[in-house]
């Protein structure tokens, strides 16, 4: 367990708004680095800006505010300073030299958050790889830094015992990972195989952080998935049965919320987890209504979700938490719901269901009364409006919905093509 000093580290936020950045979404991505702090266990105790044509190159913030920095860690006596900016590791060095204290940056934050709440052997393996290929570059010069650390944010996790060993040390170790993270993501290839040949339509719950997608993960699949009213509050991903009301099984997965500015070195760890979203057979995208940014977190989103080859699968947008703001939103196919009320999870499965018939082929056919596991599969596999028995010919006629990706479909396929009742 950590010291109970390092639970609430008082840390002042450093901002630099370069020109030509909107200053809502500049103030924006302010608030989400202090919501980022209080998620790793720091307190946010004052922000500074500065508004500049371009980045100095050797502190980011001109001379006279880094000066400025200076006097207000005397005055307000902070632990630690965090900039909403990838800082090179020049620009490191020479503003944990000019400050005297702990300087990190916003990619750190995250890694540091990211070692907090993975849980499984991936994520863990994950975060450490990125961490240490963040460190790499940042080694030399160092030492003296290094030293002054003894934990906190931005330290902790799998990656920290190496901060102070060799480069070779942490390329070996960078290796040895990969090929471990190769090892669990073939594994992780194959359980999705299986999950297609077990002939599962597969849900992915994607959104931007604190969406609500926990909550409704919850919610839909009865479970007890982590939530809590914070930024990543999800790390590894969780798949559950989800069953729709014509009684059909689909499988959901909840998924590491997305963010702005989400370090390259991120997205390429944690890409095996992020596989889940590209072998979706559709996507819910969650988004809180409520946000004053939610029209940017949605082009967050779904610019992550390109770059994952995940764009043309089949999407619905949910607009969650409306209980908290009424406005109407007519952007993209959506529906607002809030999982405080009692009849929009009724709401949100019928409209997934909808949404998944859209995509599906209708079917008639005739199942002989000795195939009862065909009977149940259809009744589980697709979506089965009408079922009746036929006197005549001592069948079940079935009608209904399937889709075309699903083995079920082909069983289907044959059986209309074998068959020699006329369903139409």
């Amino acid at each position: 367990m950590a010291e109970p000093s390092k639970l609430n580290e008082r840390t002042l936020l450093v901002g630099c708004q370069l020109q030509g950045k909107d200053d809502t979404l500049f103030e924006s991505s302010m608030i989400e680095l202090a919501a980022l702090v209080k998620t790793a266990q720091g307190d946010p105790v004052m922000e500074v800006s500065q508004k500049r044509e371009r980045i100095h190159p050797a502190t980011v913030v001109g001379k006279g505010k880094v000066e400025e920095i200076e006097a207000l860690i005397e005055e307000i006596e902070v632990d630690l300073v965090i900039f909403n900016h990838e800082l090179s590791p020049s620009q490191m060095r020479n503003l944990s030299e000019a400050l005297d204290i702990k300087v990190i940056d916003r990619t750190q934050l995250i890694l540091d958050i990211f070692a907090q709440r993975a849980k499984s052997r991936e994520g863990k393996l994950q975060v450490e790889l990125a961490q240490l290929e963040y460190l790499l570059p940042r080694l030399s010069g160092q030492g003296a830094q290094l030293s002054r650390l003894g934990g906190g944010i931005g330290t902790r996790g799998p990656g920290e015992t190496k901060l102070e060993t060799d480069r070779r040390h942490i390329r070996n170790r960078i290796t040895d990972i990969k090929t471990q993270i190769k090892t669990v993501a073939s594994h992780r290839q194959r359980y999705r195989e299986r999950r297609k040949t077990n002939q599962a339509f597969q849900i992915a719950l994607v959104g931007y952080t604190n969406a609500g997608k926990s909550t409704w993960f919850n919610v839909l699949t009865d479970s007890d998935a982590y939530q809590e009213d914070q930024l990543f509050a999800t790390l590894d991903p969780m798949t559950r049965k989800l069953k729709l009301p014509s009684g059909m099984v689909a499988l959901l997965t909840d998924t590491v919320g997305f963010i702005q500015d989400l370090p390259t070195s991120l997205v390429a760890s944690f890409r095996s987890t992020l596989e889940e979203v590209t072998e979706a057979d559709l996507i819910v995208h969650m988004v809180d209504i409520s946000d004053p940014n939610r029209d940017k977190h949605q082009e967050t989103v779904i610019s992550l979700l390109k770059e994952l080859g995940a764009d043309k699968i089949p999407m619905l947008t949910v607009y969650n938490k409306n209980d908290l703001d009424h406005e109407a939103l007519t952007h993209y196919q959506s529906l607002s719901v809030s999982a405080i009320r009692n009849e929009d999870p009724k709401t949100l499965l019928r409209t997934i269901e909808e949404t998944i018939k859209s995509s599906m082929v209708p079917y008639k056919v005739a199942v002989p009364s000795n195939e009862g596991k065909l009977l149940s599969e259809l009744q589980r596999l697709t979506i089965l409006e009408h079922r009746f028995w036929d006197d005549e010919y001592n069948v079940y006629v079935c009608e209904g919905y399937a889709h075309p990706t699903l083995p079920i479909y082909d069983q289907i396929q044959t059986l209309i093509r074998t068959g020699d009742i006329d369903t139409e």
